[in-house]
């Protein structure tokens, strides 16, 4: 190769790490999201305002089995929740017995906790509860938040308390409200997540490319019949 021929190649080169990194800071995301899927859970689902009753039972059920693990785990695991969990319809899990919790307990495509997976089937009964009382799910949580999302961008450069909390007076009442109906695996960090990946808290880092980005609304579903 003569010297020309490599100068022009190392031209490209530069000029391709360039482009990387204009491409880097105009994708700049919440500093969690560092795998593909974490990636596209990020920018695909996390902070999108759910009402669909199913969805936002999905995450009620994901955000307690990870309690006291990360939640990549979970996110990898999720196919095997969807299917063990008959796609997290509310009625079908709520008619859970004894041998469908004996079976799951067996099937490592999901965590296999067995207090928490009992606690997937008693909250789908306390959702119905909820559902007949205050006509949806989604309707009874998003309550709490007055109908429309809190925006609180997180500024990772200068954390405090205010900014970047685990809990809040908000996440407080849902876990008080939610334990009331028989809810277990709802303490006020697991439902200040919870209200985080179902839209109802905006807590993109400040800067984060989804921000600002205007997120399909999930909406809510017909109900299956019983």
């Amino acid at each position: 190769m003569d010297g020309a021929a490599r100068a022009f190649r190392y031209a490209g080169a530069i000029e391709k790490q360039r482009a990387l990194a204009m491409a880097d800071t105009e994708h700049k995301r919440c500093a969690w999201a560092t795998t593909d899927a974490m990636i596209q859970y990020h920018d695909d689902e996390w902070g999108v305002p759910s009402h669909d009753d199913q969805h936002l039972f999905e995450m009620l059920v994901l955000e307690g089995a990870q309690a006291g693990l990360s939640w990549s785990t979970i996110l990898n695991k999720r196919e095997g929740y969807r299917a063990l969990f008959a796609g997290f319809d509310i009625d079908r899990v709520a008619r859970f017995t004894e041998k469908d919790i004996k079976r799951i307990v067996q099937d490592a495509r999901i965590v296999r906790n067995r207090a928490k997976i009992e606690s997937a089937v008693t909250n789908a009964r306390a959702v119905q509860q909820i559902q007949q009382e205050h006509g949806s799910f989604a309707d009874f949580v998003w309550s709490f938040v007055g109908g429309a999302p809190i925006d609180r961008p997180r500024d990772t450069n200068n954390p405090t308390p205010a900014s970047t909390p685990t809990s809040t007076p908000e996440s407080d009442a849902l876990s008080k409200a939610l334990k009331k109906y028989g809810c277990k695996f709802v303490g006020t960090t697991i439902c200040y997540a919870f209200m985080q990946a179902t839209g109802m808290v905006n807590d993109h880092a400040v800067g984060c490319l989804s921000r600002g980005k205007p997120g399909a609304k999930r909406k809510a579903t017909a109900k299956s019949a019983r």
